[in-house]
């Protein structure tokens, strides 16, 4: 059963990572032409493309993208009660899938900010594509905390205060949820 888990877990997860990827590029006006966003728009548009038909966009978002992230992730933990034995309720799993994505959100932005700081650290050519796209993904969280926090001595501590805030989130909404353990 464990393996079986972990299939289910690592391909839902990473499609579920793609998509996510994709809505938050799409959110913060990333370089479309950039060849990493090109490989995750080649990855996901065969479900997105069918599904904008029916679900347009709200406000600029893609609203396609969410539902797909919140099916497929519904999707994946349904699959994993089931193969546990367990019955599926719909209100606690639905409440779980939106748990999840909001978790996942926060360790994108989490990981994102982690990267680029260490990344700061050493010498790289910042036109690579990667390190455009992480930059283009960390700007609207770190922006706010770089115009009240500037740098001091040379260092920027606007990605550490980010990251407690960021942790501190994903603490708090499982605490809030009593899922701490999960948090």
């Amino acid at each position: 059963m464990t393996a079986i888990i972990f299939l289910i877990q690592t391909l839902f997860g990473f499609y579920i990572l793609a998509v996510m990827l994709r809505f938050l590029l799409q959110w913060v006006r990333a370089d479309f032409y950039n060849p990493l966003v090109q490989f995750l728009v080649t990855l996901t548009n065969p479900p997105l493309l069918p599904l904008r038909r029916f679900i347009p966009g709200l406000m600029g978002l893609d609203m396609a993208s969410v539902v797909l992230m919140v099916v497929m992730q519904f999707t994946e933990m349904a699959l994993i009660i089931s193969v546990l034995g367990q019955r599926v309720e719909f209100g606690p799993l639905i409440l779980l899938t939106g748990v999840e994505l909001i978790f996942l959100l926060l360790n994108i932005f989490i990981w994102a900010v982690v990267i680029q700081a260490i990344l700061s650290w050493v010498s790289i050519d910042y036109r690579h594509p990667a390190v455009t796209l992480l930059r283009q993904l960390t700007d609207p969280v770190l922006r706010p905390v770089r115009r009240y926090l500037p740098p001091m001595g040379g260092l920027d501590l606007s990605p550490m205060v980010v990251i407690i805030g960021l942790v501190f989130l994903r603490l708090l909404i499982g605490d809030l949820l009593g899922l701490s353990g999960l948090a």
